[in-house]
C-alpha cells in the first residue's frame, strides 16, 4: 500500500523544487522528507528522485506518481468535506491567502466574527498577490483565496478551482488638495498624461491596469515613484510627489490635505473574488467563511 504522507512529501518536492524547500513548506526537517520519499521508493520499487548537481529532480516515475495522485487526493478531500458536512461540524484548519487591501478591509474583520462564532475552527491568513494566491489554492497550499481582477487584465484560474464573486471595488485618483485638478468632479486618463504617478511595481496587477488605462492616449503613464504599499502612496501624494490610483477597499482615511477624484473612460473597477478547490465545496469550514465574505458586501 502506498503511503499517503510519503506521496504528499514527493508532491511538495515537485511543487517547491527541492527537498529543503518542501521540508520548510511541510514543517518537517529535510531528513524527514528524504526518508519519506525513500520509503515510497522502496514500497513502489521504482526510483522517484534523482540527483542533479547539488539538487534533485523527479524521475519519469516520480512525475507520473505526482500527476496520477492529483485526482485521488481531490477525491479524499471531497470525501472529508462531505463527512464534515454530514456532521455539521465547522472545525479544523482553513488556510486563507488574500491581497493586502482585502486583508484590511474585508478578510480580517470577517474572520474575527467567524472565529467568535465557531471556536473549534482555526484560520491562518497570509498576504499574497492574486496570481500567487490562486496558485496556492490550486496546489493545495491554501484552501481559500481572496483575489482581484482588474478589467481585462488576465487572471489564469485552473479548471479545478471555483470562483465566487464577492464585491466590485472602485479606485480613485488621489491628489493633494493644492493640485490644479483637485476640484474636478471626475478625470480621464487623457487629462492626466502629463502627471507623474506613484504606482505599484510593474509585476503587480494594479500597475498593469494603470498601463492599460492609458491605451488610446498615445502615451504610457509616467511613473515617477514605486511602492507596494498604498499607505506609502498616500504619504507621497501628501508630500506632493505625484498622484496615485488607489482602490477604496481597505484604503486608509484620507488626510485633510488629500482628495479622491473618480476616474472615467475607463472606470477603474476591480472585481473581488474568492477562489477554492472544487473538491472543498462541501466543507462546512470553507462554506462558513465564504458565506460570511459574501454577506459582508
Amino acid at each position: 500500500m502506498i503511503d499517503l504522507d510519503a506521496v504528499l512529501a514527493l508532491r511538495a518536492v515537485s511543487t517547491h523544487g527541492s527537498v529543503g524547500a518542501a521540508a520548510s513548506a511541510l514543517g518537517f526537517t529535510p531528513s524527514a522528507v528524504s526518508q519519506q520519499v525513500k520509503r515510497l521508493e522502496r514500497s513502489t520499487g521504482v526510483p522517484l528522485l534523482e540527483r542533479v548537481g547539488r539538487g534533485v529532480i523527479l524521475t519519469r516515475h516520480g512525475r507520473h506518481l505526482v500527476e496520477s495522485s492529483t485526482p485521488l487526493l481531490a477525491g479524499l478531500e471531497e470525501l472529508e468535506s462531505g463527512l464534515h458536512r454530514q456532521a455539521q461540524t465547522v472545525a479544523g484548519r482553513l488556510r486563507v491567502a488574500t491581497f493586502s487591501t482585502a486583508m484590511r478591509g474585508l478578510v480580517a474583520p470577517v474572520v474575527r466574527d467567524v472565529l467568535d462564532a465557531h471556536p473549534d475552527l482555526s484560520v491562518t491568513l497570509s498576504e499574497r498577490e492574486p496570481w500567487d494566491a490562486v496558485e496556492l489554492v490550486a496546489t493545495d497550499r491554501a484552501d481559500l483565496a481572496v483575489v482581484h481582477r482588474w478589467g481585462d487584465v488576465p487572471l489564469s484560474v485552473p479548471d479545478h478551482v471555483v470562483l465566487t464573486p464577492l464585491a466590485d471595488d472602485l479606485a480613485d485618483v488621489i491628489l493633494h488638495r493644492e493640485h490644479p485638478l483637485a476640484g474636478r468632479d471626475r478625470l480621464s486618463p487623457a487629462e492626466l498624461v502629463a502627471e507623474g504617478w506613484i504606482a505599484t511595481p510593474p509585476s503587480s496587477i494594479c500597475r498593469q491596469w494603470l498601463e492599460r488605462m492609458y491605451v488610446g492616449t498615445g502615451h504610457p503613464p509616467r511613473v515617477v515613484h514605486e511602492s507596494w504599499e498604498f499607505d506609502s502612496h498616500l504619504a507621497m501624494a501628501r508630500a506632493r510627489l505625484g498622484i496615485a490610483l488607489i482602490p477604496r477597499l481597505g484604503r486608509s482615511p484620507l488626510a485633510p490635505d488629500l482628495c479622491a477624484v473618480p476616474l472615467h473612460d475607463p472606470v477603474p473597477l476591480r472585481r473581488v473574488l474568492a477562489a477554492h478547490r472544487r473538491s472543498m465545496t462541501d466543507s462546512p469550514a470553507l462554506t462558513t467563511v465564504l458565506e460570511a465574505l459574501v454577506a459582508a458586501h
